[in-house]
């Protein structure tokens, strides 16, 4: 399979290191909206072209992996590419997903493509684990917590904001909450009891720090709902404490089952991930062999993770699946 990486930042990175995991797959090309003289890789003999340039690459690369962010790359850039390639993304703005789907879904259907967004790990894996505990257990209540860790999405939403130069964000779970949920309290939270958001902000020359705080404070989809505290520090500080990427999550079902709902069970799915970029890479590459497969199949059209047969994210036959994992 060859691939195409479109976006080269943290993700188009770790997307370059997930394919040299995969024998099975080829990096064909990096597209970049930068000079593509100034974008240095890390896989010889590879072109690094300009993104204006990828529709010509439309026979040569068999899934084109979006590396953009979801504020405002991927709700153009995907439904544009699904029109020259099958397409897979990371889109993770909970809220737009309908959307976006179907944006994206007629431009493959239309041109005969396969697209699979919002690949990852939460929307992602998670995702999974969410559907399969409430098949599971019909009864019960759902619960998602993020971090302790740096949200990509959210981070790149700041750094659009006028003023602010550079920025990292964190998201943290409120330990009461989660406690009460693993201990099958089953509690009723609001989005503000289970997380809050701690933000971490360099501003350009001259930019108005009151205006900044209060355009994250108030951003829909990301901030709004949350407690959320602002600190304005140095481009120095920024790097030095916060240069790293890890971040994590948990998906709990709690529910019950017998004639009057005497037992209890919990189901949790979690991850402790030190980079975030490369593991949600790591998914994504595993989901573009999904969405070549299927395109050979002639199965077009939008999908999600949910639609996926497991089987096809692995380079194993099944008689290996069967045999081993099964």
């Amino acid at each position: 399979m060859r691939a195409g990486i479109t976006g080269y930042g943290n993700l188009g990175r770790g997307v370059e290191f997930a394919v040299k995991e995969n024998p099975d797959i080829e990096l064909a090309a990096v597209f970049t909206r930068r000079n593509p003289d100034t974008v240095k890789i890390n896989t010889p003999g590879v072109p690094v072209l300009h993104i204006d340039d990828a529709k010509n690459w439309s026979d040569k690369i068999d899934v084109m992996i979006m590396c953009g962010g979801s504020a405002t790359d991927l709700p153009v850039q995907t439904p544009e590419f699904a029109k020259y390639f099958n397409v897979v993304d990371s889109f993770d703005t909970h809220a737009k997903i309908p959307e976006h789907f179907e944006k994206v879904d007629k431009a493959a259907k239309e041109s005969g493509h396969t697209a699979i967004i919002s690949v990852g790990w939460d929307p992602g894996l998670f995702s999974l684990a969410r559907v399969y505990s409430n098949a599971v257990l019909p009864g019960g209540k759902d619960y998602t917590f993020w971090g302790k860790g740096v949200s990509q999405g959210h981070s790149d939403a700041i750094r659009r904001i006028k003023g602010v130069k550079n920025a990292k964000q964190y998201t943290i779970p409120i330990d009461s909450a989660l406690d009460a949920v693993r201990s099958g309290k089953n509690p009723e939270l609001t989005t503000r009891q289970k997380h809050r958001r701690e933000c971490f902000v360099v501003l350009e020359d001259g930019a108005d720090a009151g205006e900044v705080e209060k355009a994250i404070k108030t951003m829909p989809n990301y901030f709004d709902e949350y407690d959320t505290t602002v600190h304005f520090i140095s481009e120095e500080e920024l790097l030095k404490n916060h240069g790293g990427l890890a971040h994590g999550g948990f998906v709990i079902r709690s529910g019950k089952t017998g004639l009057n709902g005497e037992h209890n069970h919990i189901i949790e799915f979690n991850l402790k991930l030190d980079s975030n970029p490369e593991f949600t890479t790591s998914v994504l590459v595993a989901y573009a062999r999904a969405a070549f497969r299927l395109n050979t199949e002639g199965n077009t059209g939008c999908k999600t993770v949910l639609d996926i047969p497991p089987a096809y994210l692995s380079e194993k036959d099944g008689a290996y699946l069967r045999a081993r994992l099964l």
